[in-house]
């Protein structure tokens, strides 16, 4: 499967070249795609956590599939390797708060050191980057500012209520949709059986599945600091 992978990485080089000497596309510019391509995104939140996390990474891998994982801070200790691991298999690393607050009404000073305390420890596992957030349940207030680009999702199969790898499996095959992206919670064993069902049944279809970044990339947007995302289409 990872023939698959270096097969994309070279197809999205050739696709994304053009949007990297071009650094003024409009965001809501359109990639030249080949028609019969679909793709994807798995997005992880609550992680990392030793055990579920781990086996998804080894599902992930024997799929030659991407995924973006957005990371609770206060969880990173005792799994930095899982995070070097992460990005070193090409997934996108992003920032989910230090300790899963509501940053929706949450004082901003309290709010802004949430974010900033995960981006330090992302920093120090893996270097200096842009580590987009997630804001935990897709909330932030209006007037909070941000550095980076913002990630929601278009496809909630509520796996975190159900703990059942079948209905959640179900849920997400009957509302995927080329550049959807998906919410799944690689903290839950039930989540992780099911995202490695979800991955065989759409690669069977034809979906290649990528990460956020490579998903709006891929589309011809132009990832903008402060702008949340639903989708590859932005």
């Amino acid at each position: 499967m990872w023939k698959k992978r270096l097969f994309f990485l070279l197809l999205a080089g050739v696709v994304l070249w053009p949007l990297a000497r071009d650094e003024a596309l409009p965001a809501d510019a359109q990639a030249d795609l080949p028609a019969e391509m679909k793709y994807i995104a798995l997005t992880f939140d609550d992680g990392p956590r030793r055990g579920t996390t781990e086996r998804l990474l080894d599902g992930l891998r024997e799929r030659g599939a991407s995924a973006t994982f957005f990371l609770v801070g206060e969880e990173i200790a005792g799994s930095e390797d899982l995070v070097r691991r992460m990005a070193a298999e090409g997934h996108q690393v992003g920032n989910h708060t230090w300790s899963h607050v509501r940053l929706a009404g949450t004082a901003p000073e309290t709010a802004e050191e949430e974010v900033r305390r995960t981006q330090a420890a992302l920093e120090e596992l893996l270097g200096e980057g842009t580590y987009w957030l997630r804001p935990p349940y897709g909330l932030i207030d209006e007037d909070m500012e941000t550095d980076v680009p913002m990630v929601k999702w278009s496809v909630d199969p509520r796996d975190w209520e159900s703990r059942n790898a079948a209905q959640v499996t179900q849920a997400v095959l009957r509302d995927a949709r080329p550049n959807a992206i998906i919410l799944l919670h690689d903290i839950y064993p039930s989540s992780v059986e099911a995202a490695l069902k979800i991955v065989d049944a759409l690669e069977a279809e034809g979906y290649w599945f990528v990460t956020v970044e490579e998903l709006l990339r891929l589309n011809g947007v132009t990832p903008e600091a402060g702008v949340m995302y639903r989708s590859g289409r932005g």
